[in-house]
């Protein structure tokens, strides 16, 4: 980030005199229509007019009635919406320099020197080759008498932002690409179904997915589902895998599984190029093991469906940064693509990113595999070595006499036995010996203790809740107890996944290392919890689920009020004193407000969201969804401000009242929770496993430095552990909230979509950032 050179500047006069159109091409993806609306909304919110492009490119060189002015009502109810509301095409015309002519001329005569693109690798480039033409473009329009010198003198430049949709999460520089989170959402709900059928008959499921060049949803599925094997394009299986693959499917039947799940992306291939198909494998395992195999071809079920909280709020972001940039724009700025990195919005250089992506399917040409796997970014990368680890290796015949002991904390969450399972397998893998405390710090004081194998956690990727059992006490009263459970069951780390409860459970550990000698082991807090509040960490296992639940029961909300005008509904999150729930799912399901404990709000402010209700009411959308955190304000709860609602709205609209509950913590995890889950537990045994070799003195272990005491938390771009007590400084113990926390930056944005008059903060802005190309580092 960078002060920004115009500080003074007001948001809302930015686009003024100018003109922004908006585009989706190539195979559509859910999410597109989030990043249409925002792009709508926060152009005309900066004065700027803002056109739809329909059909792509194919729009843009038909002009005429495909390409028209976009209103505020006009993007209402898209957010649910998958796919594209304004179509999308492939284009033969565009790609030929005539045709590029007349989008030009289309563009020129409207004014538009403005370009969104959403789309994949191909319609981005093919937007870059449009901009380097056009002023020979223009030249041309001018010679033929079609433009006048004036038109082109006005629209001397051109623009371009994009927008990466495609559910392949095929472009390098960006760690999600819109639609790929709703379309791992769509497999994931494919394999918990299938699991079902397979286990009631002892089968083997063979799934393909989507990814001709790209294995990210095939890599992430199986991490996700636990998968026995994956085939993914950059990185074939060794010469001989038929054998390989045989000997593992045998070795987990032999160890009583009773279903076997291979995932194979569709551009699956051999080292020596030749495609491996879903039916090669069934032949395989049918011929030489006999076991009763299914095949399953996922198609265009992938692309479809309803887009997931994940893909909404990424396609919202990413539309406010994309107007920001093509307004901020000058001639020399490169064309960029507004990207993710962590929880960041960043800016890239479009070809850099072309290119690195270019540089993938090379390096797969060429053989260098491993190049390719570093080619696509560090997240693949990770989640690829993660795969490996807790897929591809037998437990080691050495073991390390090493116990960890693994527990939850607090209230349960989906996504918490993803953590354990990867934990314990990887602890197991590592040649320690894995220890379930059951029941929370209770059950450390009682000594629910036992060990816990590879065969007993086959399967929880996929389960809600917390098997090991969870209690909200925490251990203050009962050191005694837990410090000679400790000795009595010889643990040498811990690993506590939990909420704010297993942070303030931590941090008592620590306090007692002084009076308590068994607490000098090494420990990780990994946060856990719907209310996403554990300091420390950006996103908490269980948010992105209970995230979801809600936006889904929004989206049914909204839509029972369809056969009914002017209806508003007024809906009650979980997250204690976090407003984190509350602010997301308002951006997700397009609220009208959200009533938060970090973001003050007095009877004036109530009285401004009814009187925009009203107004709202005027409009041709006849409905309102105003959000409340339970804990965002004494006296204004959701009956007074139910009450309030209903009393002011009289003869304009009715109201509803919903308190969601205890729905948010319960369901099966997203593939978002599961993936994180999985790499925060293999992250946190391998970082104690270096750690314990650090704190052996004299025949055993002694940790009572602050950094043997850690919580794993995603910190903007990368997972870090970072110790208890440092962290009790940013923390407000009384709300138990983080006091700063990175998503209140994203309130404004909410609000600008709902037509608020509020002024977006312009002082800090995305400076363009670089792709590092890894060729020169990884040799040929």
């Amino acid at each position: 980030m960078s002060s920004d050179l115009h500080p003074t500047l007001d948001p809302t006069k930015m686009g003024l005199g100018r003109s922004i159109a908006v585009l989706t091409s190539g195979g559509d993806a859910q999410g597109m229509n989030a990043a249409v609306r925002a792009t709508v909304r926060v152009g005309l919110y900066t004065g700027a007019k803002v056109y739809f492009v329909h059909e792509g490119y194919q729009g843009l060189v038909d002009g005429g009635d495909n390409i028209h002015l976009a209103t505020w009502e006009s993007v209402s109810m898209m957010l649910q919406l998958g796919g594209t509301v304004i179509g999308s095409a492939r284009s033969k015309d565009f790609r030929a320099r005539e045709g590029r002519r007349k989008a030009a001329f289309n563009l020129v005569k409207l004014g538009i020197t403005n370009l969104c693109v959403i789309g994949g690798d191909g319609s981005l480039t093919g937007a870059d080759a449009f901009r380097s033409e056009w002023s020979g473009l223009l030249g041309d329009l001018v010679t033929a008498g079609s433009i006048s010198e004036a038109e082109a003198k006005q629209s001397f430049h051109l623009n371009i932002v994009g927008m990466v949709g495609s559910i392949d999460n095929d472009f390098c520089g960006t760690d999600m690409t819109i639609g790929t989170d709703s379309a791992l959402h769509r497999i994931i709900e494919v394999v918990d179904a299938i699991t079902t059928t397979a286990q009631s008959h002892q089968r083997t499921f063979i799934l393909e997915v989507m990814g001709r060049h790209c294995g990210y949803l095939a890599l992430v599925s199986a991490l996700s589902c636990g998968a026995d094997w994956v085939f993914i394009p950059e990185m074939p299986p060794d010469d001989g895998w038929e054998d390989h693959l045989c000997r593992r499917l045998a070795d987990q039947r032999a160890r009583g599984s009773r279903l076997n799940v291979i995932i194979v992306a569709e551009g699956a291939m051999s080292r020596d190029g030749q495609p491996i198909t879903s039916d090669q494998i069934k032949e395989l395992v049918t011929d030489r093991l006999g076991f009763d195999t299914r095949t399953t071809v996922l198609g265009h079920v992938q692309r479809g469906g309803t887009p997931s909280a994940f893909d909404r709020i990424l396609g919202s972001r990413m539309g406010v940064e994309a107007v920001m940039a093509l307004l901020e724009a000058t001639p020399d700025t490169p064309a960029c693509v507004v990207s993710l990195s962590g929880n960041q919005a960043v800016r890239l250089p479009l070809m850099e990113c072309v290119q690195v992506t270019k540089d993938v399917t090379a390096a797969m040409a060429e053989g260098r595999f491993e190049d390719a796997i570093k080619l696509r970014g560090t997240s693949f990368e990770n989640t690829w070595k993660t795969y490996k680890l807790l897929a591809h290796i037998n437990p080691p015949d050495v073991k390390s006499n090493i116990n960890v002991a693994i527990m939850n904390i607090g209230a349960p969450c989906a996504g918490m036995n993803a953590a354990v399972r990867s934990a314990v397998r990887m602890g197991i893998i590592q040649g320690h010996t894995m220890l379930a405390v059951h029941d929370g710090f209770d059950g450390l004081a009682h000594g629910q203790v036992e060990p816990i194998t590879w065969t007993s956690v086959t399967g929880w990727t996929g389960k809600g809740g917390s098997m090991l059992g969870t209690k909200r006490s925490l251990p203050g009263k009962m050191l005694e107890e837990i410090s000679q459970n400790i000795a009595k069951f010889n643990i040498h780390a811990l690993v506590i996944i939990g909420g704010f409860e297993a942070f303030v459970g931590g941090l008592e550990l620590v306090q007692a290392r002084e009076k308590y000698e068994e607490m000098c082991i090494p420990m990780v807090v990994i946060p856990a919890t719907v209310s996403n509040n554990v300091p420390g960490s950006d996103f908490s296992i269980g948010a992105d689920t209970a995230l979801n639940t809600i936006t889904a029961t929004c989206d049914r909300i909204k839509q029972s009020a369809a056969g009914t005008k002017r209806r508003v509904f007024i809906v009650e999150t979980m997250g204690g004193y976090c407003g984190y729930l509350a602010t997301m799912a308002g951006l997700a399901a397009g609220a009208d407000a959200a009533y938060i404990y970090e973001d003050k709000f007095n009877i004036k402010d109530l009285e401004l969201n009814v009187e925009h209700l009203v107004e709202k009411m005027k409009t041709t959308v006849k409905r309102g969804l105003i959000l409340r955190n339970e804990n965002s304000n004494a006296n204004y709860t959701t009956d007074f401000i139910f009450n309030l609602y209903s009393e002011e709205g009289k003869g304009i609209f009715d109201c509803r009242k919903n308190v969601l509950g205890h729905m948010q913590q319960g369901g099966t995890p997203t593939p978002f929770d599961r993936n994180f889950g999985t790499k925060m537990g293999a992250k946190t045994v391998l970082w104690l496993t270096d750690k314990l070799k650090e704190c052996y003195r004299h025949g055993r272990i002694f940790a009572n430095t602050p950094d043997s005491a850690c919580v794993l938390g995603m910190r903007k771009r990368a997972l870090t552990f970072q110790p208890l007590t440092e962290l009790k400084a940013d923390t407000d113990l009384e709300h138990r909230i983080p006091k700063t926390q990175w998503w209140l930056k994203i309130r404004p944005i909410m609000k600008i979509l709902a037509k608020y008059d509020i002024k977006l903060d312009t002082s800090e802005h995305t400076d363009m950032e670089h792709v590092i190309n890894k060729r020169g580092d990884l040799g040929k």
